[in-house]
C-alpha cells in the first residue's frame, strides 16, 4: 500500500481563495478584518512564522499590523498594548506569537486578549466553549487537522481516533473536536506506556508531540489516515515530523507530509478566524 499524499498546500490556497470570496460578498463587503501580530524577541521561528501569516493576510485581502518589540519588553508594556489593540475597532483578531520571553507569563498575556479578537482560540473562554460544544473560537492547527482529515472523505462517526500529545494548543482541542464528529477518541503522552499498543488500534492517528520518529511503521494500523502535526529538524538540518513518513506511508491511506501538510492549515484556519470574528462584530 502507498498512503494518499494530503496537500496541505493546495488545500490552504483553496480555503484563502474562499476567504477572499468572503470578503466581496455581504456581510463584509466595504470591510477590512483586521488582524494585529505581536511578536516579542528574535526567535528565528518565530520570525518566519509571523512572516507567513502577514503575507497571507495581505495575498486574501485582510488588513494587518505587525508590533514587533525586543526582547527586554516588559510585561507590563505588552498587556497595556495589548489592551490598546483589545480598543481598536479596526482590529478583529489578536495574536501573540509564542513562545515570549521567560520574564512574560503567556497565560496573562492570552487572558488579556479580548473574547471576541482571540482568534488562535488559546484562551480558557474559548477552550471552555470548544469543550462545552458551543461555537468559539477553533484552535488554528486542530481545526486545520480536522479539514485535512475531511479532504480524505473519511467519515470520523464510529472511528477510533488516537491523539498523541496532550497539549492545551493541539492535543486537548484535537482529541473535543474528534469528540464532535463522534469518534472515540484516545488520548496518549509522554506517560503513556507501549505507545504503540493504542496507535495500531487508531483508524485516524494524530502525532502532535515535536519529537522525531515518535511514530514507526510498525504502530501504525494498516489503512490509518496519519496527520503528522510535528515539525523538527533531523541532524542533517531537514524538516521532519514526529512520523517516520517513508515507513507509514506503506501502511497508511493517507498520510499529511511535512512541511507542506498541517503548517499551510495552521494559516488558512487564522484567517478563516479573523473573517469570522469580523463578522461576529457587525452583530
Amino acid at each position: 500500500m502507498t498512503a494518499q499524499l494530503i496537500d496541505g498546500t493546495a488545500l490552504a490556497r483553496a480555503i484563502r481563495d474562499e476567504v477572499a470570496r468572503r470578503l466581496l460578498a455581504p456581510p463584509l463587503r466595504g470591510i477590512k478584518p483586521g488582524l494585529a501580530v505581536i511578536l516579542v524577541g528574535d526567535d528565528a521561528a518565530s520570525q518566519v512564522y509571523v512572516r507567513n501569516k502577514i503575507k497571507a493576510c495581505h495575498e486574501a485581502g485582510l488588513f494587518s499590523r505587525f508590533d514587533k518589540f525586543d526582547a527586554t519588553l516588559t510585561e507590563a508594556e505588552l498587556l497595556a498594548r495589548i489592551e490598546a489593540l483589545n480598543a481598536d475597532p479596526r482590529v478583529h483578531g489578536i495574536l501573540v506569537q509564542m513562545p515570549l520571553p521567560r520574564h512574560i507569563d503567556a497565560r496573562r498575556v492570552i487572558s488579556t486578549i479580548a473574547v471576541h479578537k482571540d482568534v488562535d482560540g488559546f484562551s480558557v473562554h474559548s477552550a471552555g466553549e470548544l469543550a462545552s460544544g458551543l461555537s468559539g473560537f477553533r484552535p488554528c492547527t486542530p481545526a486545520g487537522c480536522m479539514k485535512l482529515i475531511e479532504s480524505t472523505g473519511l467519515n470520523l462517526r464510529g472511528k477510533h481516533a488516537v491523539v498523541v500529545g496532550r497539549s492545551n494548543t493541539v492535543g486537548k482541542p484535537m482529541a473535543f473536536l474528534l469528540l464532535q464528529a463522534d469518534a472515540t477518541v484516545t488520548i496518549c503522552h509522554s506517560q503513556t506506556p507501549d505507545l504503540g499498543l493504542h496507535t495500531r488500534l487508531a483508524d485516524v492517528l494524530v502525532v502532535a508531540v515535536g519529537r522525531q520518529d515518535t511514530v514507526r511503521a510498525d504502530m501504525v494500523k494498516r489503512g490509518a489516515v496519519v496527520i503528522d502535526v510535528g515539525m523538527n529538524r533531523n541532524p542533517a538540518g531537514k524538516l521532519c515530523g514526529d512520523v517516520d513518513f517513508a515507513g507509514v506511508a506503506k501502511v497508511a491511506s493517507a498520510i499529511t507530509p511535512v512541511p507542506g501538510g498541517v503548517g499551510p492549515m495552521t494559516i488558512a484556519m487564522l484567517l478563516v478566524n479573523t473573517v469570522q470574528a469580523a463578522e461576529r462584530s457587525l452583530q
